[in-house]
């Protein structure tokens, strides 16, 4: 099982303040490591899932990677028991959708940027 995915991100409250409202996530763990290096951890308000481990670039090859950790695939999929209503909620607080929504054989999904530009795909029925 995959416990962890790392979110390369420039500043951890900005990236906190974003997912949490956009994923309607929590924090599950937040760690000071030293002064400028903290261990992040967001996921699921159940605890099931992967949790995305935001980790703050600190070298230029990181901080060039910020928002093309992929380079340009979708890098994420978030699943969702009400596809209508995430839509509309998302697209409310302004979220970037690079598509309309379509139907596939696995469900209907669009695709859409977060704030740094890491392309994801929103999943339901």
């Amino acid at each position: 099982m995959i416990r962890y995915v790392t979110l390369v991100v420039d500043d951890y409250d900005k990236a906190i303040t974003y997912y949490t409202a956009l994923l309607n996530y929590v924090v599950r763990e937040d760690m000071v490591m030293t002064a400028t290096k903290r261990w992040v951890v967001i996921g699921s308000a159940d605890g099931t899932g992967c949790g995305l481990l935001l980790a703050k670039a600190t070298t230029a090859v990181q901080v060039a990677h910020i928002g093309n950790q992929t380079g340009g695939r979708v890098a994420f999929f978030y699943a969702t028991d009400d596809f209508d209503a995430a839509y509309a909620r998302m697209h409310a607080m302004g979220i970037t959708f690079l598509e309309s929504p379509r139907h596939e054989a696995y469900g209907r999904v669009v695709q859409f940027a977060d704030c740094y530009g890491n392309k994801w795909d929103l999943l339901g029925k």
